[in-house]
């Protein structure tokens, strides 16, 4: 099936990437504390969604980063379309260890989020990619931080503030005043995260230069 490194390459990245953008949205009901501080913890997949972006970018282009993230949002809708379906369908009574309640209180939530998130992925994933390639093309292959982190700064400034405005302060979930702390604190945190993680760019980069230079001439 898979011809070439690149493909197999493409498909674990995508893979990766597909994996971590729907687990964020089912686990984003939840909120905790840190400090003072309010977040979803939907919030920790996405670093790996940064990096896995940086790396389908480095090598897979725009187009292949505007395409994942058009399957995925539609991968994320698939989701919300079957959420539906299992909230619609009642529990056995007396049988079901999870009632009605409790599934609704869990994942009725997380159609908030997912409506949410499949409006701030596009729009994020889609600054991320203008801003990765702007400096791309004025850097060409050197200065990787700058597009990978440039990129992250300001497309999960839209991300943070749209998913939380839609999935909590808009049905009322949250005031404004938590709404505005933990959209900054989310950000704060994903902005840090991206930045540490921005060695592991530079070794995935390297791993899958040295995978690809491995290809037989016959493959390419």
């Amino acid at each position: 099936m898979f011809k070439t490194k690149k493909e197999i390459v493409f498909v674990i990245l995508a893979g990766i990437f597909i994996t971590n953008a729907v687990v964020a949205e089912l686990i984003g009901g939840k909120l905790i504390q840190i400090g003072p501080f309010v977040m979803s913890i939907g919030i920790l997949p996405w670093p790996v969604v940064f990096l896995t972006t940086d790396l389908i970018n480095e090598y897979f282009g725009e187009k292949g980063v505007r395409k994942l993230s058009f399957i995925t949002a539609c991968l994320i809708a698939y989701a919300f379309i079957i959420l539906f379906m299992a909230i619609a369908i009642p529990a056995a009574k007396g049988i079901s260890p999870v009632n009605d309640e409790q599934f609704q209180a869990v994942f009725g939530q997380s159609m908030w989020i997912i409506v949410g998130s499949i409006i701030a992925f596009m729009i994020s994933q889609l600054i991320d990619v203008s801003i990765f390639w702007f400096f791309k093309n004025k850097t060409g292959d050197k200065k990787i931080w700058l597009r990978t982190t440039g990129s992250t700064v300001i497309s999960q400034l839209f991300d943070s503030f749209i998913v939380l405005g839609v999935a909590f302060w808009l049905p009322g979930k949250i005031d404004f005043d938590t709404f505005l702390s933990s959209a900054l604190i989310g950000y704060t945190f994903k902005l840090s995260i991206a930045v540490l993680l921005t060695p592991l760019i530079y070794a995935g980069h390297h791993l899958i230069k040295k995978y690809l230079e491995e290809d037989p001439p016959n493959e390419n």
